[in-house]
């Protein structure tokens, strides 16, 4: 059930016309005074109606999914009323107007999987057919209604130029389908994606030289700390002309340092923070990040399954390097877009989970998070994080998450006229109490989404200014 930051609910008046044909003259008489009697009742009717749509127009409620399981067994729990439930927003207490079970009102399920196929991460592991075979025999069953599209991030080859994106660091290996057959052809091309890059040829030094007119970009990485020689605003490296940028967002932080996300027409991405003193600016160029691909898996849902429950599962080994106020954006573009996070990861290298610990702290003030980002994506938007280690692992992986996302309470609360439109995010928090067959409590945890947005209305926005 979608997630409304303001849903207003528009009750239609039914009007009651009746049309006459003539049978004969001689009851013209006797028909026009029939007309004239239903016309004096319905008057009346009418009126009252108009005014119960006036007062419904203003009528929003709040929607929210909360998944409810056993805290030993991590089972599902299905039987529970609206007894059971607490809703509170920004710590307050709120009525729930609106619920659901499992199998209630269900919303088709639009699936994005996205493979990060790095050969030193989860690329290794999904080379293999056996595991592959195990995703394809769980996805296919799928309930009627319910699609997966597969995402590919992190290439060292592209197979195919024509569906490449991201100049060519991410693919669409398929858009929305249940079908056997597309999904295995789809899969079947990771091998080739996972690939190591060839061997450097004798032009590749020129390529990596930053005085040469040949060099090419690829993820670089500039710091700029000298700030007599920078000024806060400045870019590390030249601005890209104006002809060459599908899109610039910028995000500012809650330390107020400042994100430019830019965008170029060949797919490319460069990312830029700026530090909140101006002292510090670091720019990631060419990258395709955690941030690039949900904005781009929740856009797909939009565009093409915009009446769908949208969910991402992402599978990598949990690295997933991404400036900390983009990701903190990303989470806002998840609860708006009512989309649930979930993770697959795979075993880390030894090598870097004895690296971790050391390299966080010692890059924390460059604003980077290496790890970890997935899972807290995963809390917000209350989806799941699931560790998968042997072959079939994944099969059951899969099968956990899509069954959790089918098995959820839908809850819904209504806004009252007075509460305005104020733009802001709203903390959402669900408590579930509920005793077993001895009337003991039972240990049960809930997993929901932590806020919803109220977009600013007009009236608030002209009261504001």
């Amino acid at each position: 059930m979608k997630l409304s930051n303001s849903t207003h609910a528009k009750a239609q008046g039914h009007k009651d016309t009746l049309t006459f044909q003539p049978l004969s003259l001689r009851f013209a008489s006797l028909r026009l005074c029939g007309m004239l009697l239903l016309i004096l009742f319905a008057v009346p009717a009418i009126s009252a109606q108009e005014v119960a749509d006036t007062i419904k127009v203003r009528t929003r409620v709040v929607f929210l999914d909360a998944l409810v399981k056993e805290k030993k067994t991590g089972a599902p729990i299905s039987d529970l009323t609206p007894e059971n439930f607490e809703v509170f927003d920004d710590g307050r207490p709120r009525t729930i107007s609106y619920f659901t079970r499992e199998g209630q009102a269900r919303k088709p399920l639009a699936l994005i999987l996205i493979l990060d196929l790095r050969d030193d991460g989860a690329g290794r592991f999904l080379k293999r057919e056996e595991v592959r075979k195990a995703m394809v025999d769980e996805l296919v069953k799928l309930p009627p209604g319910d699609e997966v599209a597969i995402l590919a991030i992190n290439l060292n080859t592209v197979d195919d130029k024509s569906a490449a994106i991201r100049n060519g660091k991410a693919m669409w290996l398929t858009e929305f389908t249940r079908d056997r057959a597309q999904l295995e052809t789809a899969l079947a091309r990771i091998p080739a994606l996972v690939a190591p890059s060839p061997e450097p040829d004798k032009n590749e030094a020129e390529k990596h030289d930053p005085n040469s007119p040949n060099r090419e970009s690829n993820g670089s990485i500039s710091i700029n700390s000298d700030t007599s020689k920078t000024k806060p605003d400045e870019t590390v490296q030249a601005k890209p002309k104006e002809n060459d940028v599908l899109e610039t967002e910028t995000i500012k932080g809650k330390n107020g340092a400042v994100i430019t996300r830019t965008v170029k027409k060949d797919g490319s991405v460069n990312v830029r923070r700026v530090s909140s003193n101006g002292k510090v600016t670091i720019q990631l160029d060419n990258i395709y990040d955690l941030a690039g691909a949900t904005r781009d898996a929740t856009h797909l849902v939009e565009e093409k399954r915009p009446n769908s429950q949208a969910a991402i599962v992402w599978l990598s080994d949990g690295i997933a390097p991404i400036f900390k106020e983009d990701r903190d954006a990303t989470e806002q573009i998840l609860i708006r877009q009512n989309a649930i996070f979930n993770t697959l990861t795979v075993d880390m290298r030894t090598l870097y989970k004895f690296l971790l610990p050391i390299g966080q702290p010692l890059i924390g003030w460059t604003g980077l998070s290496i790890a970890g980002s997935g899972k807290r994506l995963a809390q917000q938007s209350g989806g799941e994080t699931v560790h998968v280690s042997r072959i079939r692992d994944y099969g059951a992986g899969l099968a956990r998450v899509i069954g959790n996302l089918n098995a959820r309470y839908n809850l819904g609360f209504s806004l009252s006229e007075q509460e305005k439109d104020d733009g802001r995010m709203h903390e959402l928090a669900v408590r579930v109490k509920a005793s077993d067959a001895k009337g003991k409590p039972r240990r049960l945890e809930v997993s929901s989404r932590h806020g919803y947005y109220m977009p600013k209305s007009d009236a608030y926005q002209a009261a504001n200014k």
